[in-house]
């Protein structure tokens, strides 16, 4: 069989613009509605945040640096998504104890490498070469081993601050002793032993610090891998306790404003033709502005770099005790900050505290929130946001917040006064007309969130909305 070479391909049709005539003179006859949009919620997050005016497109939270010397505990900053070790808490690790020089201390800081883990993933394995420290700065992690029996046995359960390898950094022939296994998923760094050699050969006094810590053989370290504290019972006397010191964050967080766009784009023949009784220009720009108000929600909540379940500080981040969200886990959120303003949680989690409730009996409070009824624990209304993701495992996670820069809670950013101004913090520019008689508008918004102080947002992780209690 032959082909005809010179048969032309079928034609593609031109992908649509903007809105047809077809569908545009469904507004211009019979009785009907306004068009509607599955995707409108009710966008509570928008609704409960003050909007703090962000003139320079900048918001600068500055906060004292607050962390204690000697608690054995490592602590972190965290930029977004990224996280750094405070240098000076790397004297919490035995063979840093004592020593001070910051520079030497923010060398080492630099090389540690961020590292996400996921639930069930083994970290270490038992009797492998250790050749590196693990700082967990988020997350739950399980050391285990082989018992006298050949049975597993759980040494210990790790959390936000603690660290395991710490001899892995001066003995090449370390090995693990235990398998650590993440129970939860959560951020650590890691320093390897070959980064802390390279700064170990560029700094003389790390150098000497390091051989007197290996003279003090006779010093024996504790579980946590700290040196014992040498002490004595039944003396007299004042005795010297441990001591802490507050410092200021060098290089304060700036969040700055993000933006949501889009280009509407509007035929002039619909505009001109079937432009009544319903305006075609405004019901376009009306259903284009709630799916920007849309995403503006999600990314306040999903957003690495300024998101609420990225941002939320890790001591602030909690496990529920049994998996669906049970009174006692919203009473964890509720202890640790004052003044919550309400709960966020999907829909689909709201039902299962729902039915979590109803199976111990108990019944959340109404109260009324600008003339709404809504579900409250203890007071605090718990509010929908479909914007808080579900994993395919079914679980998912519940924030409670204050807000207000009075409170020092968390706020919405945003800039009034835009060219062209359609609402707050939202403009409609007008681009001009085509070739096709298209005619153009960029709609656009800014806006951000900052959380003043740590403790201002907590959240409720791996909340089980699958179970169903027995």
């Amino acid at each position: 069989m032959t082909v005809d070479s010179t048969q032309e391909a079928p034609s593609v049709p031109p992908q649509q613009k903007s809105l047809g005539t077809t569908a545009a003179r469904n507004l211009a006859s019979t009785t009907k509605s306004a068009p509607q949009m599955q995707e409108i919620t009710s966008r509570w997050l928008l609704r409960m945040l003050p909007w703090v005016e962000t003139k320079g497109g900048v918001y600068r939270v500055n906060r004292r640096l607050t962390f204690t010397v000697g608690d054995g505990r490592v602590e972190f900053i965290q930029d977004g998504a990224d996280v750094r070790v405070i240098p000076r808490e790397l004297g919490e690790l035995a063979p840093l104890q004592g020593f001070d020089d910051v520079d030497v201390l923010t060398a080492l800081a630099d090389r540690c490498v961020q590292r996400e883990f996921r639930a069930g993933e083994t970290l270490v394995e038992r009797g492998t070469p250790a050749d590196r420290l693990h700082l967990i700065a988020h997350g739950r992690v399980g050391q285990h081993t082989v018992g006298s029996y050949g049975d597993e046995v759980t040494l210990d359960v790790l959390a936000d601050g603690d660290r395991f390898g710490d001899d892995a950094l001066l003995d090449e022939d370390a090995q693990w002793e235990q398998t650590a296994t993440a129970e939860t998923s959560g951020t650590l760094l890691t320093l390897s032993r070959a980064d802390f050699a390279s700064v170990l050969s560029s700094a003389p006094n790390l150098r000497d610090h390091i051989e007197e810590y290996k003279s003090r053989s006779e010093r024996r370290q504790n579980h946590r891998g700290e040196a014992e504290i040498a002490m004595s019972a039944g003396h007299t006397g004042e005795q010297e306790l441990p001591g802490a010191f507050v410092d200021y964050e060098e290089k304060p967080r700036e969040y700055e404003l993000s933006v949501a766009q889009t280009i509407l784009r509007i035929h002039t023949r619909v505009a001109d033709l079937y432009n009544g009784p319903m305006n075609q220009t405004k019901e376009q720009l009306r259903l284009t502005i709630e799916a920007l108000r849309e995403r503006q929600e999600h990314e306040l909540v999903n957003n690495r770099e300024f998101g609420l379940l990225h941002n939320a500080d890790f001591k602030q981040r909690f496990q529920t005790h049994a998996g669906p969200p049970s009174p006692d886990d919203l009473d964890e959120l509720l202890c640790r900050r004052r003044g919550s303003k309400f709960f966020l949680a999907h829909p689909k989690t709201i039902a299962a505290i729902g039915r979590e409730f109803n199976a111990r009996g108990l019944y959340p409070d109404h109260v009324d929130l600008g003339g709404q009824q809504v579900p409250a624990w203890r007071g605090v209304p718990i509010l929908p946001c479909n914007k808080i993701p579900i994993t395919q495992e079914k679980t998912s996670s519940i924030l409670c917040m204050r807000t207000g820069e009075e409170n020092q809670g968390v706020i919405g950013l945003h800039q009034t006064g835009l060219p062209e101004e359609y609402e707050p913090g939202l403009s409609v520019r007008f681009m001009g007309l085509n070739e096709q008689a298209i005619t153009s508008y960029l709609v656009s918004t800014y806006y951000s969130a900052a959380i003043l102080v740590p403790d201002a947002v907590g959240v409720l992780e791996n909340v089980q909305i699958a179970r169903w209690p027995s």
